[in-house]
């Protein structure tokens, strides 16, 4: 009987070291309920990487060497990825339903002409320094092929092959000041 009682207390103590150090009770260090994994539909998930990826690609201001008279002061025009993220923003394919109301998109060609590139006068940030402000103005334009399939009440389709979409997309962007001297007026 002792000796059964001694395993039995053996095997316990074994069990219990066993799960104290896989951190199956939650001892140690936890996030407490956001350990918890919580399910996300693919749906919003894939928002939040778009914002995320616009984020960190589009959404932040550039700080570039200082501008010298031999150079050309305009940007590389906006890239084709930006111009189809802005049409989506302006003007959004419908589909969320089958069946009901899908549009489908053709892009044909895109063009980018500058309109506008100036710099403003050397001024002082706060946390970034002496810097100037170099605007870039683009004027975008997008040819398509877009076609709409409804399905309820009654299926038809329609197709525009002529589609187009005139907008205009600002990279702006920041220059250090060369010799660091701004000069600072007096208020």
């Amino acid at each position: 009987m002792l000796k059964k009682l001694a395993l039995f207390g053996f095997a316990g103590l074994v069990l219990t070291a066993i799960l104290l150090t896989t951190g199956c009770l939650g001892t140690g260090p936890t996030l407490g309920v956001a350990s918890i994994p919580v399910p996300v539909s693919p749906y919003f998930q894939q928002g939040y990487e778009d914002l995320a990826f616009e984020k960190e690609r589009y959404n932040k201001v550039a700080i570039l060497p200082p501008i010298t008279e031999s150079e050309h002061h305009a940007q590389d025009p906006p890239s084709d990825d930006l111009v189809m993220r802005q049409l989506e923003k302006i003007r959004p394919v419908s589909g969320s339903v089958p069946g009901t109301e899908t549009t489908y998109r053709n892009v044909k060609g895109i063009t980018k002409e500058i309109i506008a590139d100036y710099v403003d006068p050397p001024r002082v940030m706060p946390l970034v320094g002496p810097v100037q402000l170099h605007h870039v103005h683009y004027k975008c334009t997008v040819y398509f092929e877009e076609t709409t399939n409804v399905g309820w009440p009654v299926p038809y389709t329609i197709k525009n092959e002529d589609a187009m979409e005139v907008f205009y997309i600002d990279l702006d962007h920041l220059h250090r000041v060369a010799g660091g001297q701004v000069d600072v007026p007096n208020m």
